[in-house]
């Protein structure tokens, strides 16, 4: 089986190196030349664990394959999915969809036999029934099935995501057309099949709905512990406690309930604001959805003002180091990251930020104040600082042993924002210790 996916970022990719890996030829294909040449040598542009070794043994195999050649991506493919970007649209918070549109039409320009054109990026309801009336204008002569395939993959643990999904979500339009472009799916997602892995299918609207729908409530529950961990530290409660607590209960699970400085990354801002927004247009307000996008944005910038005020109120002069920018751990994701809001606070109230992560450095340079000062280690960031702020939580920064952090800092204050140590411990290193939501 031979497919072809528009958009080698974050999601093409991954999706195309595992598609690969169950046995089908998969065409990559993007617009930018620098990209798919650097594919082509081997040289991966995100960290993802496991991706570069992914899509060396399949490109070596021959199953995958780079290209900027439309023409050349869509000779034999039996799908074609689009996995390009859906930012913010400037100004009104709605998804941009024009890098889908224009892909969509280019597609069924160059189409030569029937296909099944699936939408793989995040996308408001109502896009597949667009894109169907676009191409179709284009090319009335020409077959072209629509579907909708979300992904739910999770930055760090793509892959493992992607071979042992929660479930697999297709969206379909009715008659011939949807049975057909099932068929193809069904197959192409075989592998998965075989093991039981669960498959709703459902019309395109409720697929595209499902994704904004998820997301939203993933956020919310990141949102309302954060809120609770706030109510904690008034009440004298335990947000460690009371998150175990609630989420041994069946109804409400364990995920997604760890205090701590606010989302951020590639999906959860852009997709909750889109779906806010969708709701807004649709005469149907998602009013928790609009307050979880308010009380994350709060979240933020309350962080930046915890740590000038632990610092006394007053941080001009003081050194801080900062432990982790990216906007969680095995990722070099700086989208929405809380260092975004929170560095430039600091800066501007007077601080000298010195900070490190293991992958996120260059793409900090590019986005916080040319002031900042960039550590090779943990340990380099810690060095003569007054105040050390943990931002994310890294493996390599819960194993420093706290005393050689504590050893290597001027200053005693350590603010761990999202409650990696053990206070305790942290105090008896000699810390004034400070987390969130904890005694």
């Amino acid at each position: 089986m031979r497919i072809a996916i528009l958009g080698a970022g974050y999601v093409g990719l991954v999706s195309g190196a595992c598609f690969a890996e169950f046995g089908v030829e998969v065409a990559l294909l993007d617009t930018d030349a620098a990209r798919i040449e650097a594919l082509r040598e081997g040289r991966i542009p995100i960290h993802e664990p496991g991706l570069d070794a992914l899509v060396a043994e399949n490109a070596r195999e021959g199953r995958l394959s780079f290209t900027t050649d439309l023409h050349a991506a869509l000779e034999g493919a039996e799908a074609v999915f689009l996995a390009v970007g859906t930012p913010t649209r400037r100004g009104d918070g709605h998804a941009d969809l024009s890098f889908v549109y224009a892909a969509a039409e280019d597609v069924a320009r160059a189409a030569r036999q029937p296909i099944v054109l699936v939408t793989k990026s995040t996308v408001p309801v109502g896009t597949g029934r667009e894109l169907k009336r676009r191409v179709g204008a284009l090319r009335p002569d020409l077959d072209i099935a629509i579907a909708s395939n979300p992904e739910f993959l999770r930055e760090g643990a793509a892959i493992g995501d992607f071979m042992r999904p929660d479930r697999i979500v297709i969206g379909l339009e009715e008659g011939e057309a949807g049975a057909r472009a099932e068929r193809v799916l069904r197959r192409l997602y075989r592998p998965l099949y075989l093991i039981e892995t669960p498959i709703v299918t459902t019309s395109i609207e409720t697929a595209e709905t499902i994704k904004y729908a998820a997301n939203a409530f993933l956020a919310m529950k990141i949102s309302f512990i954060n809120e609770v961990a706030d109510f904690c530290e008034r009440a004298g409660g335990d947000v460690h406690d009371v998150a175990r607590g609630i989420g041994l209960d069946g109804r409400i699970g364990r995920k997604f309930l760890h205090a701590g400085p606010g989302y951020g990354g590639s999906c959860f801002p852009k997709d909750t604001l889109a779906f806010a927004r969708t709701g807004q247009e649709l005469g149907v307000p998602l009013r928790l959805v609009e307050t979880t996008i308010a009380v994350n944005a709060a979240r933020k910038t309350s962080m930046a003002d915890r740590v000038i005020q632990a610092c006394g109120g007053d941080v001009t002069g003081r050194v801080i180091g900062l432990l982790g920018l990216t906007f969680k751990p095995e990722t070099d994701d700086m989208r929405d990251s809380p260092s975004l809001e929170i560095v430039p606070r600091l800066v501007a109230a007077g601080a000298r930020v010195q900070a490190h992560d293991p992958e996120g450095i260059e793409a900090a340079r590019r986005l916080l104040p040319p002031e900042v000062v960039y550590a090779a280690n943990a340990l380099e960031a810690a060095s003569g600082a007054d105040a050390l702020v943990l931002l994310t939580e890294w493996n390599e920064y819960r194993n420093i042993a706290p005393d050689r952090l504590r050893g290597a800092m001027r200053g005693d204050l350590l603010l761990d924002l999202r409650n990696v140590y053990e206070p305790a411990a942290m105090r008896e290193a000699g810390f004034t210790y400070h987390s969130i939501g904890r005694r």
